[in-house]
């Protein structure tokens, strides 16, 4: 499976710059995730806690409080849109915001309904 990570337009890579930032252990396990989704796919999906977030949008859940948003184009193609610690009983504000606005972008560049 093609895993794409979200880019801003400058090319920043915002999913591995956050888990870079993660202490050892925990960069580890999202570096893990995303090796199985690219090695097995959605199938690798079984094997972490997942939920839905808000249409097509999904979470990955990984080391008790980090979240990876994200949505599946189609059979090959999976798209990480965001990375963040949660820290409250549910998710903030301007971490929603930004899963919203980065789907619509996706949205534009794939021509697909996700919402």
């Amino acid at each position: 499976m093609n895993v794409h990570t979200y880019k801003t337009q400058g090319g920043k890579d915002e999913i591995c710059s956050y888990l870079d930032k993660l202490p050892a252990k925990e960069s580890a396990l999202g570096y893990d995730i995303i090796t199985a989704l690219e090695e097995d796919g959605i199938a690798a999906l079984d094997n972490y806690t997942i939920k839905p977030f808000k249409g097509k949008v999904w979470e990955i859940k990984f080391r008790t409080f980090n979240r990876i948003f994200y949505a599946i184009a189609d059979g090959n193609n999976i798209y990480l849109l965001h990375i963040c610690k949660k820290q409250k009983n549910k998710t903030e504000t301007l971490d929603k915001k930004k899963v919203i606005k980065r789907t619509k972008e996706l949205e534009k560049a794939i021509s697909k309904k996700f919402f």
